[in-house]
């Protein structure tokens, strides 16, 4: 076991207006080591986006407390879980969330200029690993949902951040491209180092990870393998 990357010590999350007492978390303990692929799966509501929110420091737990490269989120106030953001953490989102009026290359760019760079040539590059060299100028609805789906990995990857988090990355796109899109980002992040979390109903995804996780009721269980993984 390397480093650890992230951790997270009796973590508890409540939200007022949710059912089942309110409580979306309830005590995870999680450590992630550098570099592993981690595939987290879940029914809906199980709390597996929530984790990924608070991960990310864009919630606070109720209870408990997590730590990133080392760094007590808590601790960091608000700016410095923004600047965290900004240079240690890429997001890829099911609905990509790429900016409509932004071209590719542009979409990726702003990822370098939120995190103080902005050299188009990392851009372009990362364009060219996901494949998509002569589509920098495209707007995002002249792509497809695979191809908008390059795009968001390539501004996840362009600042070489040591963590990737990825909620259902392929679950707006058919199998096939799903598959292919999987493939390139759990590929990239070995490359580069990265550590990948993804949340995921596609069952392939375990066989791409390193590490299987079920969340439950707000509760973390680790898996040996894909079998006995509803759906």
């Amino acid at each position: 076991m390397g480093p650890s990357i992230i951790r997270t010590y009796d973590l508890w999350k409540q939200y007022e207006d949710e059912g089942r007492g309110g409580m979306a978390l309830r005590g995870i303990d999680l450590e992630i080591t550098k570099g592993q692929i981690i595939a987290l799966f879940g029914k809906s509501g199980s709390g597996k986006t929530t984790l990924l929110n608070l991960i990310a420091g864009l919630d606070g737990p109720t209870k408990g407390r997590i730590e990133i490269d080392g760094e007590d989120l808590a601790v960091l106030g608000e700016r410095g879980r923004t600047l965290l953001r900004r240079k240690k953490l890429g997001f890829v989102f099911q609905f990509f969330n790429l900016l409509p009026t932004l071209t590719a290359l542009e979409n990726v760019l702003l990822s370098l200029e939120l995190a103080g760079a902005a050299d188009r040539r990392p851009a372009l590059e990362a364009l060219a690993l996901v494949g998509l060299s002569g589509k920098e100028g495209r707007f995002p609805h002249e792509l497809s949902g695979g191809e908008q789906q390059r795009v968001a990995i390539a501004r996840a990857l362009v600042k070489s951040p040591p963590i990737i988090l990825a909620d259902e990355p392929t679950g707006n796109l058919d199998s096939v491209t799903g598959t292919q899109v999987l493939d390139l980002l759990v590929r990239r992040c070995r490359e580069a180092g990265a550590t990948l979390m993804m949340v995921s109903h596609a069952l392939n995804t375990c066989e791409y990870a390193d590490r299987i996780l079920r969340m439950s009721d707000g509760r973390i269980f680790e898996e040996s393998s894909c079998e006995g993984l509803a759906p």
